[in-house]
């Protein structure tokens, strides 16, 4: 059924409640004032909401490290009030997507500590344990520079417990059987309270199966078909959505021919995007896209700018690499890992219209765009703050001292206070008011967004274009087309294009009463300007349609 693909032309907003809106004033963000956010959400044009774990935890991985999965933490809220929250998200259509977060546990966690407590303990082998160091003990960490190890020697026990992230943070053993049936749990209690699905964090460590003696690790796919039967018995139009920092060539394992993930992040892409920024050359990103092109029926690409993580770049190559730092993050505390940026989309990019242009990059490729809290009005970050809290600073809604986040004098991170993006210059009262604020001009690109279902559900293809900096890109849906243009140069260019199809001698813009009509050769000669970006129906019955819809106005 259709509507059990309901995220194909769906817009995502990512947010971590801590950080969003404080509702009864303690300093930290709540269900309650979520729930009260939600008009403002409705109003930007979100289908879906990504929340970041609300779990009890011990705040040592800002909430990574669970140690109840089963419950809301307290300064969060309470059941209650997350049932209201869920409520209130379901009467204005807006689904609830929540991360899944069982590659590991806190070592706080009661399952740990009676792991910890036996060799014989019957919870034992529900961690991967080795009773000397391993050969590969220091490798594979995935912090390098923060995180020496992956293998920690446990005192109590006098045993190495792995571990892929922080030393605190144990991963669980899932070859157990036991582990899996409360996989199985965990899921089905969060969709028994209505949830859309699951952002299943680090999905390929999940799947893992470690090498004690340092060799390579296996990859259990036969877990991730399991994981898809139980949403899929559950709540049939549920989602899995996987964060899988992998290779093209490693793709298909992770979608499964229909019978693995929903959707995936493109992080292959998005690398290579800010490569085609930071360049000014869109080759990289067109053939990143040509390269994670093909998909299983139903399968979608979830794309984004940025998340709640650094920019990652391990994957390109040193060059590229290089060129995205010295152009977004040069200096050493933007960096981290030694492969990524910890800043915000506004500060990174600056110029205004660069910015756009990376959010109609994000709206026009093929799959779900996913908006990061905060970027719609262009919050910066607080490189004060420790590796990647930097970006995790309390959502922004007015100029008040506590930027309207929270009545408290203290608050669960600082908000920004000085600087060109303090609360005072950058806060969504003040954007809602300006008709020429990136607010605004992000919600009406949600719109349109939503008036192009080619753009999820469509074929798609590359144009040639003539200037290395543009990307052209076309797509086909029950006959109708639409072409999308991009030039991530700071320089104006003269793009010769030759759309495919029947109507191609008019393209009217999507945006604006613009049209282009084919010269005598049988191509569209389009003047794009620095960073300009160009959506065109193609046809002249749509392009008449909209005048008499519309006559004479445009955005």
């Amino acid at each position: 059924m259709l509507s059990d693909l309901w995220y194909k032309n769906a817009v995502i907003y990512s947010l971590n409640v801590e950080t969003f809106m404080d509702g009864d004033g303690d300093g930290c963000g709540d269900f309650e004032g979520l729930a009260r956010r939600l008009d403002y959400l409705e109003s930007l044009g979100v289908d879906a909401l990504w929340l970041a774990p609300f779990q009890p935890s011990p705040l040592r991985d800002d909430g990574y490290d669970i140690t109840d999965y089963y419950n809301v933490a307290a300064r969060l809220g309470s059941s209650g009030d997350f049932t209201e929250f869920m409520r209130q998200a379901d009467s204005r259509g807006i689904r609830v997507i929540i991360d899944l977060v069982v590659n590991h546990t806190s070592d706080r966690h009661p399952w740990f500590r009676a792991a910890r407590s036996s060799k014989q303990a019957a919870l034992r082998d529900w961690y991967v344990w080795h009773r000397t160091r391993p050969p590969g003990w220091r490798s594979g960490t995935v912090f390098p520079g923060v995180q020496q190890t992956t293998w920690t020697r446990d005192p109590s026990s006098r045993e190495w417990y792995f571990h892929r992230f922080y030393d605190f943070e144990p991963d669980l053993n899932m070859q157990n059987p036991e582990v899996r049936e409360e996989l199985r749990r965990i899921m089905g209690y969060w969709l028994q309270l209505g949830v859309a699905g699951f952002r299943v964090d680090a999905l390929p460590f999940v799947l893992e199966k470690p090498s004690p003696s340092g060799g390579p690790s296996q990859t259990d796919f036969d877990l991730l078909h399991r994981i898809r039967e139980i949403v899929q018995w559950r709540r049939g139009d549920s989602v899995l959505l996987a964060e899988a920092n992998v290779l093209p060539d490693q793709v298909p394992q992770y979608f499964a021919n229909g019978n693995g993930v929903h959707m995936m992040f493109n992080f292959w892409v998005n690398q290579h995007l800010f490569a085609s920024m930071a360049t000014e050359d869109a080759r990289p990103l067109a053939q990143a896209l040509r390269q994670t092109q093909n998909l299983p029926e139903g399968a979608q690409w979830a794309h984004f700018l940025r998340n709640h993580d650094e920019l990652d770049l391990g994957h390109l190559d040193d060059d590229l690499r290089r060129a995205v730092f010295e152009a977004f993050g040069p200096e050493p505390t933007m960096q981290l890992y030694d492969r990524g940026l910890r800043r915000r989309l506004a500060p990174m990019l600056g110029d205004r219209r660069r910015i756009e242009l990376a959010y109609s990059l994000l709206f026009s490729l093929p799959g779900t765009p996913v908006v990061r809290y905060g970027d719609e009005i262009g919050m910066g970050e607080n490189l004060r703050l420790r590796e990647r809290m930097a970006i995790r600073t309390p959502m922004q809604w007015s100029a008040d001292p506590q930027g309207g986040f929270s009545s408290a004098e203290r608050t669960v991170q600082p908000v920004i206070q000085s600087g060109l993006y303090a609360t005072g210059n950058v806060n969504v009262e003040q954007q809602r008011r300006d008709p020429d604020s990136l607010l605004r001009w992000v919600a009406r690109l949600i719109r349109a967004r939503k008036e192009c279902p080619e753009i999820g559900w469509g074929t798609w293809q590359i144009l040639p274009t003539r200037p290395a900096s543009v990307l052209a890109m076309q797509y086909d849906w029950r006959g109708t087309s639409l072409v999308c243009l991009h030039n991530v140069a700071a320089r104006p260019v003269e793009v010769a294009l030759e759309p495919q199809g029947e109507g191609r001698r008019i393209l009217a813009n999507v945006m604006t009463d613009e049209v282009s009509e084919v010269g005598r050769d049988g191509v569209h000669s389009i003047d794009l300007e620095a960073f300009d970006h160009r959506w065109y129906r193609v046809g002249g019955l749509a392009y008449a349609i909209r005048r008499e819809a519309a006559p004479g106005t445009g955005e």
